[in-house]
């Protein structure tokens, strides 16, 4: 995935880090609220550019980012300098310390089969202590999916971006759907080149989680994910707990 790796230097054009206030405020709120204690400590599991960290950080002790693209780390470093972060990947990653809540945000999407989808549960479960929350959203579930266009960009400077997103499923039966980007890239120097991407993100059922979450050993509840952006009920999102 381009965006990741060779383009991760327009990630900051493409999605600004103020446009995340609202939700990033949600996910503190469904963490909390679902926490006996107050979250002093918190795992960010597929931390990207750290745009969701850039407003939660504030409210912790201590913030941990993990992302498996060193592009990606070095744009969050950019944004959150004093948190710490850590390249590795979120099906196989081992701090060797547990946290009092663990995020995950839509870089669960990238999990394209149940087999990859358990393993991240159980990275978040393995770094989650007792009596800790875990928080996973992904873009879609297989009952909310649907096909369509977005599009947006920047400018910063002589720099530009300008960015379309198109989301289909080429196949209803499998465990992925596809994401293909078009970006139109303006350089310093006024020139201007085209670059294709296509994601692969995965899509599995509600009963597909809740089933991995019992297995791993996590209790959980679905809820409604809420932004002025979104229609009512289109999302949602699930908070677990590690009871033991």
């Amino acid at each position: 995935m381009k965006l990741y790796n060779k383009l991760s230097q327009w990630w900051p054009l493409m999605s600004p880090a103020r446009e995340y206030e609202e939700e990033a405020n949600f996910y503190r709120a469904t963490l909390q609220s679902a926490a006996a204690q107050p979250i002093a400590t918190l795992l960010e599991l597929g931390s990207g550019g750290g745009n969701n960290a850039s407003h939660m950080k504030q409210h912790y002790r201590e913030m941990v980012l993990v992302d498996m693209s060193s592009g990606m780390l070095a744009a969050s470093r950019a944004l959150n300098p004093e948190l710490a972060h850590f390249e590795g990947d979120m099906r196989t990653v081992r701090l060797g310390r547990q946290f009092d809540a663990v995020f995950v945000h839509d870089a669960i999407c990238y999990m394209t089969t149940e087999s990859d989808l358990r393993k991240a549960i159980e990275t978040a479960f393995a770094h989650c202590r007792p009596g800790g929350v875990a928080l996973f959203c992904p873009d879609y579930i297989s009952e909310n999916f649907r096909a369509g266009t977005e599009l947006g960009g920047e400018d910063a400077g002589t720099r530009g971006m300008r960015w379309l997103e198109w989301r289909w499923d080429p196949d209803p039966a499998d465990s992925t759907y596809l994401v293909d980007y078009a970006y139109l890239l303006r350089d310093s120097n006024g020139s201007t080149r085209v670059e294709h991407d296509r994601h692969v993100e995965g899509l599995f059922p509600r009963a597909t989680w809740l089933r991995l979450f019992d297995e791993v050993g996590f209790t959980h509840k679905v809820i409604p994910f809420e932004h002025s952006d979104l229609e009512p009920g289109a999302h949602e999102v699930f908070v677990c707990v590690r009871e033991s």
